[in-house]
């Protein structure tokens, strides 16, 4: 089984279309991978904003567990 020039010349031809189609692959990955990266930070600021707003917020406004009357089926 001998393998001509034209053979050997088609494998590597083959072998670099494969190998583009897989550096496309990999800066689409990296793409998406960066926009979910900025998407988690915004999202982590949005998190720690209405933390501290839920830290601000006034309590008073909230009844004692005593002072609750019951719901209407007790």
């Amino acid at each position: 089984m001998t393998t001509t020039i034209e053979q050997l010349e088609q494998k590597i031809s083959d072998l670099e279309c494969q190998m583009a189609f897989q550096e496309q692959t990999i800066d689409e990955l990296n793409d998406a991978l960066s926009q979910q990266q900025l998407l988690i930070t915004n999202m982590q600021v949005q998190m720690k904003f209405m933390v501290g707003k839920m830290k601000t917020m006034d309590s008073s406004n909230m009844a004692d567990a005593s002072e609750e009357t019951p719901p209407p089926h007790y």
